[in-house]
């Protein structure tokens, strides 16, 4: 495959960096988007390892990083970035970001979209809100709504048990005009800014609530170490308007952790059937 690294801007000075990746010999499918999960970037988990085999199939690729990518980076100077700043807003805004340079530089208006965890979450209000989307891949795509305050006891994440403690703080200091400043929070993903920790448990749309917006084929994996509540692919497949299939993998998490060719064999031969052999 040809890989071309790519810079995507946005309605501020933070652009998105990605590559582009076509099949060898510039024949094409169709394009496919691939979302990262929270806190990863374009060059690891299933960004990475699926562009060789999507492009065998004959599908050009945009792997990029939304603005909420990795916890903190920096990139021309001291100024800081990242997940830790992110809004789900800023998400969804940054797919759409993506999704019209894909039409407006290669000519795909209507790419597949795969997403894992945060980014199969986004992916979901992204096939929602485009209905001409063809396919949709969610690799553990999380249940948003209320489950990360609802179930941070039981997963230590955003803060564990000390999840309403921390909002209580960090409601506090936005009202001082503090929002922007980072916090300390026990648990993945360690730091962010009061600002993104509240709307992190205010304002994500619900996964399966979404689902009957959803018009095109699906395919939801999860891995067996993953927890239902969190990764609700059997929820979304009967709340989904359109066909979706339901893959459980065994001995895999959600980082797909030697997995990695089972997962990339699930998603290639699925999107055969239903695309290429239709």
């Amino acid at each position: 495959m040809h890989t071309e690294l790519v810079t995507i801007e946005t309605d501020t000075d933070q652009p998105l960096d990605g590559a582009w990746y076509e099949p060898d010999g510039g024949q094409s499918a169709g394009a496919v988007l691939l979302f990262h999960g929270n806190t990863m970037n374009f060059y690891v988990g299933a960004p990475r390892f699926l562009p060789p085999a999507l492009t065998e199939l004959g599908f050009s690729c945009l792997a990029f990083n939304r603005r909420g990518h990795d916890i903190l980076s920096n990139r021309n100077s001291r100024a800081v970035e990242g997940a830790a700043f992110q809004t789900t807003a800023e998400g969804i805004a940054d797919n759409e970001f993506a999704a019209r340079w894909v039409a407006s530089e290669h000519g795909f208006d209507a790419p597949v979209l795969i997403g894992h965890s945060n980014g199969g979450f986004l992916a979901v209000q992204h096939a929602a809100n485009h209905p001409e989307t063809p396919a949709l891949v969610l690799l553990s795509a999380h249940a948003g709504g209320d489950s990360a305050r609802s179930l941070a006891p039981e997963t230590g994440l955003l803060g564990g048990a000390r999840t309403d403690e921390i909002r209580r703080e960090a409601e506090a200091m936005v009202g001082e005009g503090r929002g922007d400043e980072l916090i300390l929070v026990p648990g993945w993903w360690y730091v962010l800014t009061a600002h993104s920790f509240l709307d992190r448990l205010t304002t994500m749309p619900d996964t399966v609530e979404t689902a009957p917006r959803v018009m095109c084929p699906t395919l939801y994996i999860r891995g067996d170490k993953e927890r239902r509540e969190s990764y609700p692919a059997e929820d979304f497949a009967a709340a989904s308007a359109g066909p979706c299939d339901v893959e459980i993998v065994e001995n895999c998490d959600h980082y797909y952790n030697d997995r990695e060719d089972a997962i990339t064999d699930l998603v290639a031969k699925w999107l055969r059937r239903t695309l290429l052999d239709a």
